[in-house]
């Protein structure tokens, strides 16, 4: 037998073996769209209420080694304030490559055994038209999934690079990819990625033209669920400048941003600790260099239940005011009433008795540092038992301690203030004279009102509190009288009178 009759063979017999493993792994996926797609659903649900979207599926056309679908976004039945309005939806069109080899990933000389590969692209329609006009009628993105045998997710996001222009509207983009993972239950996501850089012209209320433009924005995350249902991870976003134009005369430049936030459990896995680092390394207004700054704040011992709990309240009861045709009709009320939600229901994260660490908040300029820096540990109001009957009483329900300080060196207050002065249009040497007062004028009245002390050229101020009792710049007092020094009332608590005391007499009606 000739051996390229054996090699045809073995081809053919390949050729069998794929077809079948592909029909079946094409048959298993279909049988997993409809607990995909419910399982979208619910973390829709449960961290976007607001959004009032869900997904379906269409025109499902399976083949040997491909199918065939659209993805459809959607506004729920009856939800007036849904991003998307009645009739309207946002269609994927997807091209699905069967396993164990799916053509699509072959083609990227791919060769890990995949259940399926799928190709994803947006559909043309009266919603999303514009993002064609702004890509030369292609779709604004092209994605590639590839689908493991164990249910994860791997997507290539490749952003198309923009240029649309209509009189004095501009937008150009230079495109991206970015990479998202997931696992088969939804409870393990990452996302890293970049874009180089982006245009934006227009025209604002005072007919002026504005344009906005970044450079290198990159992203770089991941997050996973708790046993108690809630996301944890951490998140990086980076910007190298933004720069910010009107009438074609540089407003602001802002240089080196970096934005890092990390949670994750304790190690008794009941609470949940949280820090957010941004920093800033320019900020010019107007060429008018203002320095740079940075923030850490940390936020500790939110207890992972209580956590839970308020997601759950605050998430209903927004969904609830969604369904109030009153509150449809007046934006502003609706918002009043979201942020009423919330505040309501923060008394729950309590529960954990959280610490607030602001550690430092800092801005720098090129003749010193302002610094402030705070220490809050809080309680939970729902151990403490009886009525308040003091101002003391009331903030001890909720507050442990307090410890904060403040540093503004005069030096580096002076020459901020000098920039802003210039900024309104003085010249350099009145700008100096001007800032110098208000910085003097500044350090004497908070002396004068107990509130800093200047000492070695530096204004400073320092606080705290513990069980009734506020320290301000070393002199202790009761918090009565701290809080009389700013002509604010006490806690009006109503005089008790005995059981049995006589009703004061009314004066009889003339």
């Amino acid at each position: 037998m000739k051996k390229s009759v054996v090699a045809v063979g073995v081809i053919v017999a390949l050729g069998v073996v794929w077809s079948g493993a592909s029909w079946f792994t094409g048959k298993q996926l279909e049988t997993r769209l409809a607990e995909m797609v419910a399982q979208a659903n619910g973390e829709i649900k449960r961290s976007a209420p607001e959004s009032g979207v869900e997904l379906s599926y269409q025109n499902y056309q399976r083949g040997v080694f491909s199918s065939h679908m659209q993805v459809v976004v959607k506004p729920v039945a009856g939800n007036a304030n849904a991003w998307l309005k009645p009739g309207q939806s946002v269609v994927l069109d997807e091209t699905v490559s069967h396993g164990p080899f799916p053509l699509a990933q072959l083609k990227s000389f791919n060769l890990i055994p995949s259940m399926a590969s799928v190709h994803t692209v947006l559909v043309n329609n009266d919603l999303t038209k514009p993002l064609f006009d702004l890509a030369k009628n292609e779709s604004p993105f092209d994605i590639n999934t590839r689908i493991s045998y164990s249910g994860d997710t791997s997507s290539d996001i490749a952003l198309k690079a923009l240029n649309y222009e209509n009189g004095n509207e501009k937008v150009t983009f230079s495109g991206g990819n970015f990479n998202v993972g997931a696992d088969r239950d939804g409870n393990v996501f990452s996302l890293t990625g970049e874009a180089q850089s982006g245009q934006v012209n227009a025209v604002n209320e005072y007919d002026q033209k504005v344009q906005l433009t970044f450079n290198s924005l990159k992203a770089d995350g991941n997050s996973r669920m708790t046993d108690f249902k809630e996301r944890i991870g951490d998140q990086k976003i980076s910007v190298d400048k933004i720069a910010i134009a009107v009438e074609g005369k540089e407003l602001a430049v802002l240089e080196g941003m970096d934005l890092d936030g990390k949670s994750d459990v304790s190690k008794d896995g009941k609470s949940i600790n949280t820090q957010l680092d941004y920093t800033l390394k320019s900020l010019k207004v107007q060429n008018q260099d203002l320095g740079t700054g940075k923030l850490s704040l940390k936020i500790g011992n939110i207890d992972g239940q209580a956590w839970h709990e308020f997601s759950q309240k605050y998430s209903k009861e927004s969904q609830a005011l969604l369904t109030d045709t009153a509150l449809q009709q007046n934006p502003e009320v609706y918002q009043q009433q979201v942020i009423a939600v919330l505040f309501n229901n923060l008394p729950i994260l309590l529960k954990g008795e959280p610490t607030i660490t602001v550690a430092p908040l800092s801005w720098k300029n090129s003749k010193g540092e302002t610094n402030f820096n705070l220490s809050l540990l809080l309680k939970d109001p729902a151990t403490v038992t009886g009525e308040p009957q003091t101002l003391a009483e009331e903030v001890d329900r909720t507050v442990k301690s307090l410890d904060s300080k403040l540093t503004i060196p005069m030096d580096m207050a002076t020459e901020l203030m000098t920039q802003v002065a210039k900024l309104e249009g003085y010249g350099d040497e009145d700008a100096g004279k001007l800032a110098n007062q208000q910085v003097k004028g500044l350090a004497a009245m908070g002396q004068m009102f107990r509130i800093t002390k200047l000492e070695n050229n530096t204004i400073s101020a320092s606080l705290q509190y513990a069980n009734g009792q506020v320290t301000l710049n070393g002199d202790k007092m009761p918090l009565d009288e701290f809080v009389g020094m700013f002509g604010m009332p006490a806690l009006d608590v109503p005089d008790q009178a005995a059981p049995d005391a006589p009703a004061e007499p009314v004066a009889p009606q003339q």
